[in-house]
């Protein structure tokens, strides 16, 4: 068979999965229609918006920088969403005597079939009429669309051909979940951008564009521009540039696919049942934390963040929430050294729902806990956990977020407020963890199992009212060290009364809710266990 043939069945194969998966139900039909046309319109309104900067001083930058979020995003895709396409699953083609070099063109072609290649081309098109002048530029820039609309395809194969192994795994599907993560962050930044676009123009953007625009595959838009201004050897440059990064993609990703078909999987692997060369006992985590079932409960509770997708999503986003909010208001100038407190509030919820957070395993450590005494020791342990990521953390944005205002007079105050703060959600997050426990699918983007929503909404938001409240004298004790006294001869007076504060109504919280967690044991297994 030839590379035509090749190309042709593989493409027809993808059209037949897009036309057999309409097939199934008229609901999914729908949904495509629907968003397929929501997409194009937003994209023809997208490319008539740069039609419109065509002329603007800075419409270049506007254009290479648009490109290089498309790359970004042909890059995540798979990701985040790896059941979005079955074409990207180059491991269904293993048993079919086809070489790799016919096969990458193959799916390469078949790639440029879908929605997401006809949005990216419209807006490709849009970048090179506002940049193009004269018919030498758009003749270069129908090549240029052609050569960034491959390096964005091919980005997204080589991406997916480097983790397929991982993203057809169970694990790897939960990985979808960290697209809360990308969702916040991003809300985060486009915000930012757009107050900084709307109080100093698109000026903002030239110096990032002039870096941008000799990075693939933005150097082919680029290079529409450089034409347009009588440099051509700038252009041919951009373009080479381009034409190498579509070239070394489809290396990379013809090398990962013979790799792909060629080598065993964990499925024809032999199991070793020789015992590990390191016990577990020698683990360098375990020799770092407390002897006893003190240190067992850290290590398992690290473990989870480290190890269990849905909990690893919350804490990675809390950490990022935590130091952009308030690192983006310095930025703005519009921000307080107060602001830092954030970080300690987003790192204090991880406190809650502690037991649902283990799901039906719950029931393993229940069978450890006989009385008041052991619930406080594993609330104790599940609470230094915590700590160990929290404090040096919130410190760090506290000192980061003072350094960009330059108010270091306020540091140990407000170093104060949130080691109280954090106190106060660790005591609250402990007995709300007790008496509203709530369980958390294993599967999926739901965080509250069906029926538990307001069980799931009076633990959280109820408890972090209930932790300003408990903070309250604290927060009382910097209003008046700022008011009645000036702040500067008081308020480094908070740092250790914070701290000393925050410690005692923590050891209060868990000693309070050792005991209720002690006699509702049956009760918190069936609320953890129901997902």
């Amino acid at each position: 068979m030839t590379t035509a043939d090749v190309t042709s069945v593989v493409v027809r194969l993808k059209l037949s999965l897009l036309r057999n998966g309409l097939r199934q139900s008229g609901g999914r039909r729908a949904a495509y229609v629907v968003s397929a046309v929501l997409v194009l319109l937003f994209g023809a309104l997208q490319l008539l918006g740069l039609v419109a900067l065509r002329g603007h001083a800075h419409a270049e930058s506007v254009v290479v920088l648009l490109t290089a979020v498309l790359a970004l995003g042909w890059a995540v895709m798979p990701l985040f969403f790896p059941g979005g396409d079955e074409t990207l699953d180059p491991t269904r083609l293993v048993m079919l005597p086809l070489r790799p070099r016919p096969l990458v063109r193959a799916l390469l072609a078949a790639s440029l079939v879908g929605i997401g290649p006809l949005f990216t081309l419209l807006l490709l098109t849009g970048s090179v009429i506002t940049v193009a002048r004269g018919g030498a530029a758009y003749a270069v820039g129908v090549v240029a669309v052609v050569l960034a609309l491959l390096v964005c395809v091919a980005l997204a194969r080589a991406v997916a051909a480097a983790n397929i192994r991982l993203l057809t795994s169970r694990k790897g599907r939960d990985l979808a979940v960290l697209s809360g993560l990308v969702i916040a962050i991003g809300a985060q930044l486009v915000n930012f951008g757009a107050q900084r676009l709307g109080s100093s123009g698109l000026a903002q953007l030239a110096p990032a564009g002039d870096v941008v625009k000799w990075v693939p595959p933005a150097s082919a838009i680029g290079a529409v521009d450089s034409v347009s201004s009588g440099s051509y050897g700038t252009a041919a440059l951009q373009l080479a540039l381009s034409a190498g990064a579509l070239a070394a993609l489809i290396a990379v990703w013809s090398r990962h696919l013979t790799r792909l078909m060629t080598s065993p999987d964990g499925s024809t692997l032999q199991v070793s049942t020789e015992p590990s060369a390191r016990g577990r006992s020698g683990s360098g985590l375990s020799r770092l934390l407390p002897a006893g079932r003190t240190g067992t409960v850290m290590e398992r509770s690290l473990r989870y963040v480290w190890r269990d997708p849905k909990t690893k999503a919350a804490w990675v986003t809390s950490l990022a929430i935590g130091l952009i909010v308030p690192v983006f208001n310095a930025l703005q100038g519009t921000g307080s050294v107060y602001f830092a407190c954030f970080a300690a509030g987003m790192l204090g919820i991880q406190m809650y729902n502690q037991f649902g957070q283990d799901t039906s395993a719950f029931w393993i450590v229940a069978l450890t806990i006989s009385s008041a005494r052991d619930a406080y020791v594993e609330l104790r342990g599940r609470a230094l956990a915590l700590l160990v990521i929290t404090l040096p953390y919130a410190t760090l944005v506290t000192v980061v977020t003072t350094a960009m205002l330059g108010d270091w007079a306020r540091l140990p105050e407000v170093l104060g407020l949130s080691f109280a703060l954090l106190g106060a959600m660790l005591a609250t997050g402990a007995w709300t963890s007790a008496r509203f426990p709530y369980s958390i699918p294993q599967e999926g983007y739901k965080n509250v199992a069906p029926g538990q929503t307001g069980l799931a909404w009076i633990s959280i938001f109820g408890g972090m009212v209930s932790a300003a409240l408990l903070a309250s004298p604290v927060i009382a004790a910097a209003i008046w060290a700022n008011v009645a006294q000036g702040g500067d001869s008081w308020g480094w007076l908070l740092l250790p009364a914070g701290a000393a504060y925050g410690a005692a109504i923590t050891w209060a919280g868990l000693r309070l809710a050792a005991p209720r967690t002690a006699a509702r044991l049956p009760e918190i297994l069936t609320a953890v266990s129901k997902g």
